[in-house]
């Protein structure tokens, strides 16, 4: 595992991204580049590795770190969706959803 570590740390424009739930009532995500919207329902969030939609209960922003990439929600959480370029018909018609 170290030499994962060390060659991690050798790139300076590699920024993990990483989930962590917690009993389904908090989430810490690291590797984020942008809120692009969210509301006690939803959130969605630009990463490292794509659009992260989040949806649930009573979701609320505990904590955002602009600099380090860093978001905290807590809530009920329903789903986690990665929305990719290689489905673009479903994202087209996610983000219809989303922006109503």
């Amino acid at each position: 595992m170290s030499q994962y570590y060390e060659s991690n740390a050798n790139k300076p424009n590699a920024q993990e991204h990483d989930v962590v739930m917690r009993g389904r009532r908090t989430l810490e995500i690291s590797g984020v580049k942008q809120v692009e919207s969210f509301d006690n329902e939803e959130f969605l969030l630009e990463t490292v590795m794509g659009f992260l939609a989040i949806r649930g209960q009573n979701l609320q922003m505990k904590n955002l770190d602009v600099d380090k990439g860093i978001v905290s929600i807590k809530g009920k959480v329903f789903d986690l969706v990665y929305i990719d370029d290689q489905h673009g018909d479903k994202a087209k018609g996610f983000f219809s959803k989303l922006f109503r």
